[in-house]
């Protein structure tokens, strides 16, 4: 009896994937959970498992492009393999995570700027340079796994014929690197080009003081912490002022649907965090009905899953906004890409002390650039830079987040 291999449903907005690799050879015998077929997304990477004993047939190939519930091969019950019962779907893991002495093997990076003024800030500890700056970039944490316990493809290096030797003496030689680029990446590129060509993106900017918070956030730090269990980051009051710029300008949470505006009524807001090869967006939902103090344990969890390797599909779904920090880099200004199903993200920037005016006297204060691009099939210049206002505003004098001003 043939039992069939299908693709089984890898998210919300994602409609196919790419096989990128067969595990296991054509007509090979195959036990109950062993490896079979890899799939590739720009978010997630999973890996099909056998969900019984028998001989394995792939009607697929590597590379090829495949849909939700096509069927991808099968498992032909055999005399001499195990008859272990199983569910009729292969089960659906995530790779498991490289051996600590392979990671370690990777060439050093360059040290990264130090960002003192976020010391709560929802990245892996000793982010890669790879990391992107903006939230287009998506890559799951699998997928940096996955590619750590694989041997990194050959390099191929193409000398160039030297060039006349110097004046001065002394021969040099440049040469070039070339690598495949990898399923994902490619995965990537063609996500990004996509949003870019069907949303009209547009980007707004404003400044905003964080002096305030910051002298909150010192004040009641290890009571926080005491309280809650979880540091006092910038990001819940980040997360606190989108919801309250949402709630105010409903349109900045609107998606299009074929020819329908569909207008979300719940606020659950997307964390970009940085990855040692892209940005993966988990997804804090109903941000509306929780503290500031679950915000933060929540986003802690977060980047614990994600050191650990452990963030899954579900985590990645159903964002309605996205807040992605490139100050954690030393981004001075950016323009974030949208994220599919989205028609606006704000991006964070570093904070630096600056001479502003105010009531006629110049005082130095903690100044951030922030950024908001947005669709402007959706929403228009004045929406846009009305709702950044208000995220600014709430953020100058944060008591408004309290009494819902």
């Amino acid at each position: 009896m043939k039992e069939e291999i299908k693709v089984p449903p890898l998210g919300e907005s994602i409609v196919e994937a790419t096989v990128s690799a067969i595990l296991k050879a054509p007509e090979s015998i195959v036990k109950m959970d062993d490896e079979l077929i890899e799939l590739a997304t720009d978010k997630v990477n999973q890996v099909l498992y056998a969900s019984r004993a028998g001989v394995f047939t792939p009607s697929v190939k590597e590379d090829d492009v495949v849909k939700i519930g096509q069927v991808l091969g099968f498992i032909e019950a055999k005399e001499g393999a195990s008859q272990e019962k199983a569910s009729a779907a292969p089960k659906v893991e995530s790779p498991k995570e490289a051996p600590p002495q392979e990671a370690s093997a990777k060439q050093p990076t360059k040290e990264k700027p130090k960002a003192e003024e976020f010391p709560h800030q929802v990245q892996p500890e000793k982010p890669s340079e790879n990391a992107v700056k903006g939230a287009g970039a998506r890559e799951s944490i699998d997928d940096y796994l996955k590619d750590l316990s694989q041997p990194k493809p050959k390099e191929e290096t193409i000398a160039r014929a030297p060039s006349a030797p110097a004046q001065q003496g002394g021969n040099t030689q440049g040469g070039e690197t070339r690598r495949k680029m990898s399923k994902i990446r490619k995965l990537i590129a063609t996500r990004l080009v996509e949003v870019q060509s069907t949303t009209a993106m547009l980007t707004t900017f404003n400044e905003v003081d964080l002096t305030e918070v910051m002298q909150l956030r010192e004040k009641y730090k290890e009571t926080f912490v005491k309280a809650h269990g979880a540091r006092l980051g910038f990001m819940s009051f980040f997360v606190k002022a989108a919801v309250s710029a949402l709630k105010a300008f409903p349109g900045v949470n609107s998606y299009i649907d074929g020819e329908d505006l569909v207008e979300r009524h719940f606020y659950s807001i997307g964390i970009a965090v940085g990855g040692e090869k892209g940005l993966v967006v988990p997804v804090v939902r109903d941000c509306d009905r929780l503290s500031f103090g679950e915000i933060e344990g929540v986003i802690s969890n977060y980047a614990q899953k994600v050191k650990d390797g452990k963030l899954s599909a579900d985590d990645l779904q159903g964002g309605g906004f996205t807040i992605t920090n490139g100050g954690v880099y030393g981004s001075l200004l950016s323009t974030p890409i949208l994220n599919p199903k989205q028609c606006a993200i704000l991006g964070m920037h570093k904070i630096s002390k600056r001479p502003v005016v105010i009531d006629d006297q110049i005082v130095i204060r903690q100044m951030m650039y922030l950024a908001l691009s947005y669709d402007h099939r959706i929403i228009d210049g004045k929406e846009a830079v009305s709702f950044l206002v208000h995220i600014k505003n709430c953020l100058e004098d944060p008591s408004r987040m309290l009494l819902d001003l």
